[in-house]
């Protein structure tokens, strides 16, 4: 499986506009797991258990490579946690 991805991504680099070029390299980039990973964390928050409602945001922050992408979606799963408490309080 890694052995097809690599493929397709040396196949993908030809593709790479010069000004996307450090993005696309970037160790949180598009060609590593830090980047799609956090794609795959927003979920319906009907269905979000609250127990560990708080994400821990500026832990993606700490980690080496910074991921804002990560972050973004920490605070987000965060504040709609925090939201839903409030609303079970109420």
């Amino acid at each position: 499986m890694a052995a097809i991805y690599r493929a397709i991504i040396r196949r993908a680099d030809k593709f790479v506009p010069p000004k996307m070029q450090p993005f696309w390299n970037h160790p949180a980039g598009p060609k590593t797991v830090f980047f799609w990973a956090p794609c795959f964390k927003w979920r319906n928050c009907q269905s979000k258990s609250y127990t560990g409602v708080t994400q821990y945001p500026w832990y993606s922050l700490v980690i080496i490579p910074k991921n804002w992408n990560l972050f973004g979606v920490n605070v987000f799963v965060a504040t709609t946690g925090l939201y839903q408490l409030s609303r079970i309080y109420k």
